[in-house]
């Protein structure tokens, strides 16, 4: 199952639009459902997701203003339980204790997080934890020079393999992650 991880998009208030290099790679039909940490703040940003999928999983973000969706969800994807919240619910910002409290919480083996802006996948406690960035490189409080990423997350029984897409000024990278489900 191919599912894509995308946030903090702020079209149009902090950005124009999803990188073309993006938008070539994401076109319909290809994964089977989208996991988001919010923060679209347009319906054009969301009508643009529909487009990718139907399927589509998506908190509300601490900009997301008249949107009828919740603070967190819980979806089961094969095997796995994954938990989505937008991020700001972390104090510190990206703190791994206040992570592992929400993934408790939440009872999930993977946490989606957003919220920094920035990219980080990380295993805690037998659990993994993922921020996919900003998708269209919004800048954030923390940092004005902000790498468009997303992330690609292909589902194979108890193994989740993690591609992380990063576009650095015209060079689009690539990074692949492995995660095995504890037995």
């Amino acid at each position: 199952m191919l599912v894509v991880v995308l946030g903090d998009m702020h079209i149009p208030q902090r950005a124009l639009d999803v990188p073309a290099a993006f938008k070539k790679m994401l076109t319909p039909n290809k994964v089977q459902r989208i996991l988001c940490t919010g923060n679209l703040t347009s319906k054009e940003a969301m009508d643009y997701l529909r487009t990718i999928t139907p399927e589509i999983h998506i908190v509300k973000g601490d900009f997301d203003e008249g949107r009828d969706t919740p603070e967190y969800q819980v979806v089961k994807l094969g095997s796995w339980k994954v938990g989505i919240i937008h991020g700001h619910q972390i104090v510190p910002w990206g703190d791994k204790q206040s992570l592992a409290m929400w993934q408790r919480k939440l009872d999930v083996d993977v946490l989606i997080y957003g919220g920094t802006h920035q990219y980080k996948t990380f295993e805690f406690e037998g659990k993994l934890f993922i921020n996919p960035g900003s998708i269209t490189g919004a800048f954030s409080v923390l940092d004005s020079d902000v790498t468009p990423t997303f992330v690609l997350m292909d589902i194979i029984d108890t193994k989740i393999v993690t591609f992380v897409y990063q576009l650095e000024g015209d060079d689009l990278k690539v990074k692949k992650k492995e995660f095995n489900k504890p037995a």
